[in-house]
């Protein structure tokens, strides 16, 4: 893992940030299974799976393991690499609450430092996503840990038909839930006007990326975004529970925010969604 410092990255010292966060259970389901933490310098979403109550509980304790390193200046990577560890342990504790076991997707940001300039340290485990919008282009950061990602890796599935593909929702690293554990991490350099997205996939299964480029233009605050999003989600069908976290980074030396204008691009039609399940509880289903 590793990141070149570019002329536009931030000093740790002038970084500031703007965050606003939003979650709701959308109109399928009963609960919402979806945790986050929104609290500098962490900032992550979890998507728990399992039912009854299971998924509710698994992603409560993956935000709660991350909380040692609330108020911190920076973390590092051991101390992402720890809090995962933690939230496996009490995810493996609790065993089976229902008919699977208790697991949760992990997806989130926190803010390191390198030679006194501040870098995104991105993380994730699942199919909840890490967006990056800078510059008028969204870039996803993460990668989704999901049976329709390998197919597309392999050249067997293009972009398009993949967010229709029946095993869609099935994802193939997870905390608990008899899933393989492995996060994955990125190093970027902070820039002045970064906004990055943190979401479930309640959010993306419902918008694509034109529509989340759409608002993360026109919404000039971080809490407004985030709101504008799930609701947008909602609308457009919110078969699963939504979260959005949505974090600006400003130079607090010129209080740096690009303007945004108005984008013209259409928010796209719905297509059809599905709870998350790991691949053995999906292969199990079908058998």
């Amino acid at each position: 893992m590793s990141a070149s410092i570019t002329p536009e990255s931030i000093r740790l010292s002038d970084l500031g940030l703007r965050f606003g966060s939003a979650t709701d259970v959308g109109l399928k389901r009963a609960t919402n299974e979806d945790s986050h933490l929104a609290a500098s310098p962490v900032f992550l979403v979890a998507d728990g799976m399992g039912g009854h109550e299971a998924g509710e509980i698994a992603s409560a304790l993956a935000v709660d393991a991350f909380l040692p390193l609330v108020g911190r200046a920076t973390v590092s990577t051991d101390d992402v690499s720890l809090a995962f560890d933690r939230a496996r342990a009490s995810i493996t504790a609790l065993g089976h609450t229902g008919p699977r076991s208790a697991g949760t997707t992990v997806a989130g940001v926190a803010i390191a430092a390198s030679d006194q300039n501040a870098y995104w340290l991105i993380f994730n485990l699942g199919d909840s996503r890490v967006y990056r919008f800078s510059d008028g282009e969204l870039e996803q950061i993460s990668v989704d840990h999901s049976v329709v990602q390998e197919l597309v890796d392999g050249g067997e599935l293009n972009r398009a038909s993949a967010a229709a593909h029946p095993s869609r929702n099935v994802i193939t690293r997870a905390l608990g839930a008899g899933s393989h554990f492995r996060p994955d991490y990125w190093l970027v350099p902070i820039e002045p006007a970064d906004r990055l997205l943190i979401c479930s996939d309640g959010v993306s299964g419902e918008l694509d990326d034109t529509a989340v480029s759409y608002i993360l233009r026109t919404e000039y605050s971080a809490p407004a975004a985030a709101r504008r999003l799930v609701r947008e989600g909602t609308a457009r069908g919110g078969r699963d529970n939504l979260t959005a976290i949505v974090v600006d980074a400003f130079d607090v030396t010129m209080d740096a925010r690009s303007d945004v204008g108005l984008n013209t691009d259409p928010i796209p039609t719905d297509a059809d969604g599905d709870d998350t399940i790991p691949r053995n509880a999906a292969r199990a289903e079908r058998s």
